[in-house]
Order: structure tokens, then sequence, then C-alpha cells
């Protein structure tokens, strides 16, 4: 895996992202435009096992011509890790010894809470909310992500 800061000195400012919320049963996918202004919702996966979350990203990598992916970093709000930290790290060096993309963390501290509230923002029902927050939240933690790659 690398840093934020070594993804933003090696990617090209027109490739696609693609940005993970991985949470214990499902996991949010949202992707980003070619020159990474807007990261969009994109569908949420059930998990099942790591493998089966390789094959799925490989598929999505090749389809949309992917150049890296940003995972959302459970850091708890004091700054210390917790367990879910420690299963994402997992995970996540899991994904990049598996796929050859740029693999980086970002905090995603609150950007569940975000994604909610954006949405009940734009007056969307609680059901539809509820049903699409992990990729809203996995679009959340690639926003905040591009910004930081932009400036």
């Amino acid at each position: 895996m690398i840093t934020i800061e070594n993804l933003k000195k090696k990617q090209s400012k027109t490739c696609r992202l693609i940005g993970l919320d991985l949470g214990s049963k499902r996991i949010g996918v949202s992707i980003c435009d070619e020159k990474q202004s807007i990261a969009t919702p994109f569908k949420t996966i059930n998990k099942t096992n790591t493998k089966e979350l390789i094959v799925k990203l490989k598929e999505l990598i090749g389809e949309y011509d992917i150049k890296g992916i940003i995972i959302g970093n459970p850091i708890n709000m004091d700054g210390s890790l917790g367990s879910s930290a420690q299963s994402v790290n997992d995970v996540s060096n899991n994904i990049d010894k598996a796929i050859d993309v740029d693999v980086c963390l970002w905090d995603e501290r609150l950007s569940t809470v975000g994604a909610f509230n954006l949405s009940s923002q734009l007056d969307v029902n609680v059901s539809k909310r509820e049903k699409n927050i992990d990729q809203n939240a996995a679009a959340f933690i690639l926003q905040g992500a591009i910004d930081y790659l932009n400036n």
C-alpha cells in the first residue's frame, strides 16, 4: 500500500479511482470521473470473503480502467486504531497484494454520518438512505481523497 501523499505524486490527474467502504456485512463502492472531480456512489457488494471481493474488484478495474483504490480507514475519533481498523488494514493488504493498482487508505472518520446527513439534506427518504448508505459512504470517502489529491 502507498500513502495518499505518494499516490498524489505518482498518479496521473486523468485517471479513474474507486473508493471502498469496507463494512462487516456490506462493502460500499464508489467511482470517480477521469478528471477526478466528483465521486459517485456506484454499488454495494454483500461481503462474503476477501477472495470474492478481489475477483469483483478486478472486474471493475478492467471494465472502468481504474488506476487506484481508496479504502476508508476507520480510525477512532481520538485517532487510535481499533479492531475495525485492523480488519480493514488486513483486507487492504490482501487487496494490495492481489491487484496491480495503487491501494491507499484514507481516514474515513464520520463518512457514514456525513453520507447519511447529506442524503437527508437532499430529502431522500430514510429507507432509501439506509439502503444506499454504504455506497454513499464510499463516495464520501473517495470525494475527500480526490479533493486532497487535487489541492
